[in-house]
């Protein structure tokens, strides 16, 4: 758990899902993690491969954009660092794309997918993700607001130029540090000079 809670958080019990796109169907037998983009080595992963690739235990807190916080949550996974290696990201690459079996994009800075703490989540509280959560995978920075953390993910696209994601098409910051309270352009810490339209 967190020594304090980001300002304009609250805490609350359980998690609020969300699905903007929906909840869509897995099947995890031809489900494929593709790493692609500004790497040297692109990259496929079945599922069971992620799981044996698993380095990374923590407790940490998750924080909504809306202002809801649950505490606590011990999450395993793999260190976005472990997956940057392997595909040998280029210099070249300054932003992140996730991309999510519905169809959903989130983008984040590329310091801040391959800080300490950033991983590719496979389990919440000792269990698999379920279905409502982002089974099989999401990305976790635990210092950004959720709707950065896609659930259901496919693909991680490293990429030069900066796009915009589905949430943030519609105003929301390109970073969303929660500490800094970025939840909407113009607040907190902006990026400056970018494509206000969504990759394709």
């Amino acid at each position: 758990m967190q020594e304090q809670i980001p300002p304009g958080q609250r805490y609350v019990k359980k998690f609020i899902y969300y699905a903007a796109l929906g909840v869509p169907e897995v099947d995890i037998q031809s489900y494929r993690l593709k790493i692609l983009g500004e790497v040297e080595n692109k990259l496929e992963f079945t599922y069971e491969e992620l799981l044996k690739m698993i380095d990374t235990e923590y407790i940490r807190d998750f924080h909504c954009v809306t202002g809801w916080s649950v505490a606590g949550i011990k999450w395993e996974g793999i260190k976005m660092k472990t997956i940057a290696s392997l595909a040998k990201v280029k210099d070249t690459a300054k932003w992140v794309m996730f991309y999510s079996l519905d169809g959903y994009t989130s983008v984040v800075p590329i310091e801040d997918a391959l800080s300490e703490d950033t991983i590719i989540a496979l389990k919440m509280n000792g269990k698999p993700l379920d279905k409502k959560s982002g089974f099989p995978a999401r990305p976790f920075i635990p210092h950004l607001y959720a709707w950065k953390s896609a659930k259901w993910l496919t693909a991680i696209h490293f990429t030069s130029e900066y796009h915009d994601g589905f949430w943030e098409e519609r105003g929301y910051h390109e970073r969303g540090n929660v500490w800094e309270e970025e939840r909407f352009k113009g607040e907190g810490h902006s990026h400056n000079g970018m494509k206000r339209k969504p990759i394709l």
